[in-house]
């Protein structure tokens, strides 16, 4: 008989309410211990509303929900010892050191000066600070400092870490260099939920995705299922001559058997297809037959404004706020 999984987090029905403005209607989910889970969606979707509640900054009207085996509502005390959370700024002085940010909090923790001490230069190391640690922290660069504040909040070795958007304005270095020290807490067994809007974040880090969108949970799975809501994989075709794009659509829409989408401007057509590489080849062979130069052929998944167009019926871009119910 296989047991049930330990859940480090669990939401049921949970409602949040700014005055005639419902934040979050009922959502649920449930994390395992040792993983990862990207809570995903448009600004104003309710995702930070959701982490606020699980980490006892705000209070549901609504439903309950459990972190680390305890109730955010009524053992807060409990849930906060074993919890860290990284806000979408970061919150480390700026006049400090990032030894002395690390060693201070150390200290508020009751580690003792020298086991604080010890633990700054662990997580200096850890996360690739050494050089900088006797650096004040506002000389640090946007990925640096986010490096640290995730640095500051683990000193106490929480159980379950929040992560509210945490790699907004890091360029791409930065937020890859952030995504491999997130693959070293998890490999420690720390579980990880965070909010993204970024699908490309989730995928690279997420056991699981959880999709909110105007409150409600309306998807959940791995990259794969969510892109497979969309259509999975897609063929498409560049073609050199725009007075060749009706025809090679054609053919395109036979090959795969589903209809095309076809986008004059960029001289492209597009189909959903299950066959993958064999129906590659066969569109190449029959466009070579009926004399169609191409630019550009080949196989490729739905992009993220594609995901969030089909699953929340809005562009991330264009996504409607509720201001209230995220800040």
């Amino acid at each position: 008989m296989t047991s049930s999984p330990t859940y480090a987090i669990e939401a049921k029905g949970l409602v949040k309410r700014f005055g005639d403005k419902t934040a979050l209607h009922g959502v649920d989910f449930a994390v395992p211990a040792g993983t990862v889970t990207a809570v995903l969606g448009p600004n104003g979707a309710g995702k930070t509303t959701a982490v606020r509640i699980l980490t006892t900054l705000s209070s549901a009207d609504a439903g309950t929900a459990k972190v680390a085996g305890f109730d955010v509502a009524s053992q807060g005390t409990q849930v906060r010892r074993r919890i860290g959370l990284t806000a979408q700024e970061a919150t480390v002085d700026g006049l400090l050191t990032g030894r002395e940010n690390l060693q201070m909090l150390g200290e508020l923790h009751h580690l003792g000066k020298a086991e604080a001490s010890k633990r700054a230069d662990q997580l200096l190391e850890d996360f690739s600070l050494s050089d900088s640690g006797d650096r004040l922290a506002r000389d640090y660069s946007g990925g640096m400092r986010r490096r640290l504040d995730l640095a500051a909040t683990i000193v106490a070795r929480p159980e379950v870490l929040f992560l509210d958007e945490p790699t907004t304005g890091l360029d791409p270095r930065a937020r890859a260099e952030l995504w491999d020290v997130l693959d070293q807490l998890v490999g420690r067994g720390t579980t990880l939920m965070l909010t993204t809007q970024y699908l490309e974040e989730a995928e690279r880090l997420a056991d699981d995705i959880v999709v909110i969108d105007h409150g409600r949970v309306i998807a959940q799975g791995d990259s794969r299922e969510l892109k497979r809501r969309v259509g999975g994989d897609q063929l498409q075709v560049v073609v050199r001559e725009a007075a060749q794009l009706e025809h090679a659509a054609k053919i395109l829409g036979r090959g795969a058997n589903a209809e095309v989408q076809v986008d004059e401007g960029s001289r492209s057509a597009t189909v959903p297809t299950r066959s993958g590489v064999a129906a590659l080849a066969a569109v190449s062979v029959a466009l070579a037959d009926a004399g169609i130069e191409v630019d550009d052929l080949g196989m490729r998944q739905p992009t993220l404004d594609e995901v969030f167009l089909t699953l929340t019926g809005s562009p991330v871009e264009n996504a409607e706020e509720l201001q209230e119910a995220t800040r």
